[in-house]
Order: structure tokens, then C-alpha cells, then sequence
């Protein structure tokens, strides 16, 4: 007895594009002051520089949800600023005395306060008790830092705050955004990606 026996097939490929955070939710994370203040903020920095020559630095966050069942949903930027007083003094300390933690800000916090960010602030607010996410370091740009870190959660939360340190635990922290609340279960994950823009002067 003898046989043949084929098969075959035809695999396609389609980008299936995040979806966009709800209408409601973008409504009311943009109509924040604290939101408006940091666009007018950032966008008259960069003019102030182009036309004075005098040297800035600014900040972005934006982030992703990832559902425990591989959902993603594109939450945009959710804030500009802040940059705070502890990271400019360890800057002015770096060049006199460099150690270690000038170059290991990747660690992504994220918690549940929702007091306004503020330059004197050198930790979150509320914790929201999971483990620091230790991001990636790039150029996204010559003067452009970027970390992305994924921050993964075990209970139902509600997360309205994020923070960069240089450490895993305490220590510096770079910079503090507050935003209206982006709500996770057990499994889901946040990819939170911080932008930090330094232009030079002259």
C-alpha cells in the first residue's frame, strides 16, 4: 500500500494597533490644570530657548495598559514636569563627586496619590505596593533620555501617580506625574515610557 499525503496553508500577518484610552478618560486627564500648565510650560521652554539661547529641561510620560489578556490600550501622554529640586542638587553633587547612581534612573514607580506633583517632592505619594519596574535607558534623540519600564499588578488599583528613581528602593527621584486614574486588575501591566529633554544654550 502506498500514499501521498500534502498539506497546505496560507499564514497572514495583521498589526492590530492599540486602542485609544476612552473619550472620557482623555477628556479629563487633559482639562487638568496641572495637565494644561505642563503643555503651556514645556511648549514656552522650548521657546524661550530658540529664542534666548537660555537652556531647559523638560519632561514627558506617557503610558500603556496591557490586559491580563494581552489587550492594549494607549493612554497617550499623561503629564509634563516635574523635575525636582533632590535630582538638580544630585546633578550640581555629579559634577563635583560622580558615583554610581547619576546614570541609573530606570526605576519606574507608580502609586495611588493624587496630591499635585510638586519640585520638592522626593518620593510618591501612596505606594501602591508592587515591586519597582526596572525600565530601559536609550537616546531617543542626542538630547532626549528615555526609560520605558512595565509595571505589573496583582490586586485591583487604581493608579494616579508615577515616579523615576535611580534605585530600586527610596533614594533620588527624578520626576513626579499626577494623573486622573488608570484602573488595573490582577494580571494587568502598565508600560509607562518617561521622556527627558535636555536643550543645550548659548
Amino acid at each position: 500500500m502506498q500514499g501521498t499525503l500534502t498539506s497546505t496553508g496560507r499564514l497572514s500577518i495583521r498589526k492590530i494597533p492599540a486602542r485609544k484610552a476612552p473619550l472620557s478618560w482623555r477628556l479629563k486627564n487633559t482639562l487638568r490644570w496641572e495637565y494644561i500648565w505642563g503643555w503651556l510650560a514645556n511648549g514656552t521652554a522650548r521657546a524661550f530657548t530658540r529664542v534666548t539661547g537660555v537652556p531647559c529641561m523638560i519632561s514627558e510620560l506617557r503610558a500603556k495598559l496591557i490586559r491580563a489578556d494581552g489587550t492594549v490600550i494607549d493612554y497617550g501622554v499623561l503629564g509634563r514636569r516635574v523635575v525636582t529640586t533632590a535630582f538638580v542638587n544630585l546633578m550640581v553633587d555629579q559634577l563635583i563627586t560622580e558615583t554610581s547612581v547619576w546614570g541609573d534612573f530606570k526605576y519606574h514607580d507608580s502609586g495611588e496619590g493624587s496630591t499635585g506633583a510638586a519640585v520638592g517632592d522626593t518620593d510618591i505619594e501612596t505606594t501602591d505596593g508592587e515591586s519597582r519596574a526596572t525600565g530601559t535607558q536609550v537616546e531617543s534623540a542626542a538630547n532626549i533620555y528615555e526609560s520605558v519600564g512595565t509595571i505589573s499588578y496583582t490586586s485591583t488599583k487604581a493608579i494616579t501617580e508615577h515616579g523615576l528613581f535611580n534605585t530600586a528602593a527610596t533614594v533620588t527621584l527624578l520626576d513626579r506625574h499626577v494623573f486622573s486614574a488608570v484602573n488595573v486588575v490582577n494580571g494587568d501591566s502598565i508600560a509607562f515610557t518617561f521622556d527627558f529633554t535636555c536643550t543645550a544654550g548659548g
